[in-house]
């Protein structure tokens, strides 16, 4: 499950609706929002996130948070190490090896960690077209 779809339920939760009946009001499958939620599909278009903010009247901060959320959400990713050290790529390599083994605090910890890495220059992750890390 990605960030995005985890709050995409607890907001849809939250106001008693249905997977079939947000997906309804947005014109779009309950497959596809089952897909969004569960994290199987990737990010969704900016459109359709301003569409979700409408429907679950989502203002302001709420809205700016779920619109964050949906750009750190792509269930795929590729790190390309080229022109990196070899530590660097060795940390991308370990990190793809044992990420689903990282127990929670591990993970917000490092969370915390990165959020004290100034961004001097744009990160170096594209989304996958169906291929693995």
């Amino acid at each position: 499950m990605t960030p995005f779809g985890a709050r995409l339920r607890e907001l849809r939760a939250e106001r008693s609706m249905t997977q079939a009946e947000l997906a309804d009001r947005l014109q779009i499958s309950a497959a596809y929002l089952s897909a969004l939620e569960h994290g199987r599909r990737g990010t969704p278009s900016t459109g359709l996130i301003h569409q979700i903010c409408a429907e679950l009247d989502l203002i302001w901060d709420a809205a700016d948070e779920l619109l964050k959320l949906a750009r750190i959400s792509h269930p795929k990713i590729v790190v390309n190490t080229a022109g990196l050290s070899p530590d660097q790529t060795a940390l991308a390599n370990r990190l793809a090896q044992t990420i689903a083994r990282l127990p929670p605090q591990l993970v917000a910890d490092l969370h915390a960690l990165l959020d004290k890495v100034p961004n001097v220059t744009k990160l170096r992750v594209r989304r996958s077209a169906g291929r693995g890390v």
